[in-house]
């Protein structure tokens, strides 16, 4: 870090935000910090009605509080900088943008990987459910859920590494509200060709290879239910499935839109795009899972002392 500050004249970056207009700063401030707190109210509550209720305490929800915990942590690396960027000057430390790209990529990723594993769950429970207790034991559902949040982070240290061996010294200004691969590749003067390789293969495997994955798995899952012959079966597997890939398909979608593109293209208008997965995902997502899952309504209810 420090060996590249002394050959880079950037020693902070500017961030532009979603406005630059005075008068919108208030109105977003107040808009992000409500989201924001929702969020954490929302997911908060996902992990204490599963501990709490040992009717939950199952595979599938052991796997949701892990997601639950992975957005609240995904959510807090983004939207308190957002917030003080609102309020004051939209200022970034060089080591501290390294900093929050690293746990942007690590945690959104560590996102990724537990929705495969949901995945595999519904899966195993639709399509093999005689073996469902030995196939996901519990000892490898720990395993599963260790591995969906530490190899991210070898994901992201080689990504925060290479961009740390690049120089800056032109211009500052990040055309973003946080510190992301593409607006950082864009400022830098000296060659990205290592960069944008490593993003091209690397990259695209670990994005890719899990969204692969989840819909290998609900291919199978639909031929399953397919055969089911009841009607009420049928309901009750696809009810089952509904919230999951809900979740998938506005993850997904939204993160495909803003990387699965060449990196010259990245513009301002990928910001909603990148608000989605970063921010309203992880607000949705308890209510998306509680919607339609009685279980889990039931669970909220009672740990919050009503009948």
């Amino acid at each position: 870090m420090e060996k590249v500050n002394q050959t880079s004249s950037v020693s902070e970056f500017i961030l532009l935000g979603l406005s630059s207009r005075p008068e919108d700063q208030k109105p977003l401030f107040i808009l992000f910090l409500t989201i924001y707190l929702v969020t954490i109210t929302g997911n908060l509550l996902i992990i204490l009605a599963i501990y709490s209720d040992p009717q939950l305490q199952t595979r599938m929800y052991f796997f949701l509080s892990f997601l639950s915990f992975t957005d609240i942590c995904f959510t807090t690396t983004i939207v308190p900088r957002m917030l003080v960027d609102f309020l004051s000057k939209k200022t970034i430390s060089y080591a501290g943008c390294l900093t929050q790209m690293y746990f942007i990529y690590a945690l959104g990723n560590s996102d990724s990987f537990l929705l495969a594993v949901m995945a595999f769950d519904r899966y195993v429970a639709i399509c093999d459910p005689f073996h469902y207790v030995t196939t996901m034991s519990h000892h490898r559902c720990v395993l599963l859920v260790a591995f969906s949040c530490s190899f991210p982070h070898f994901h992201s240290f080689l990504h925060t590494l290479l961009l740390n061996h690049l120089i800056f010294c032109d211009s500052n200004v990040i055309h973003h509200f946080l510190c992301d691969i593409g607006p950082l590749l864009k400022l830098s003067c000296s060659s990205t060709f290592v960069n944008e390789i490593v993003i091209m293969i690397e990259g695209s495997v670990v994005l890719v290879t899990p969204f692969l994955f989840i819909a290998f798995s609900y291919v199978l899952i639909l031929i399953a239910v397919l055969k089911i012959p009841s009607a009420a079966g049928k309901r009750k597997a696809f009810s089952t499935c509904g919230s999951h890939l809900t979740v998938v398909t506005l993850f997904y979608g939204s993160i495909f839109y803003v990387y699965l593109q060449p990196l010259s293209t990245y513009t301002v208008r990928d910001h909603i795009a990148t608000i989605v997965y970063t921010v309203l995902s992880s607000m949705l997502n308890p209510f998306i899972y509680s919607l339609r899952n009685k279980d889990l309504k039931r669970g909220l209810r009672k740990l919050m002392g009503k009948k």
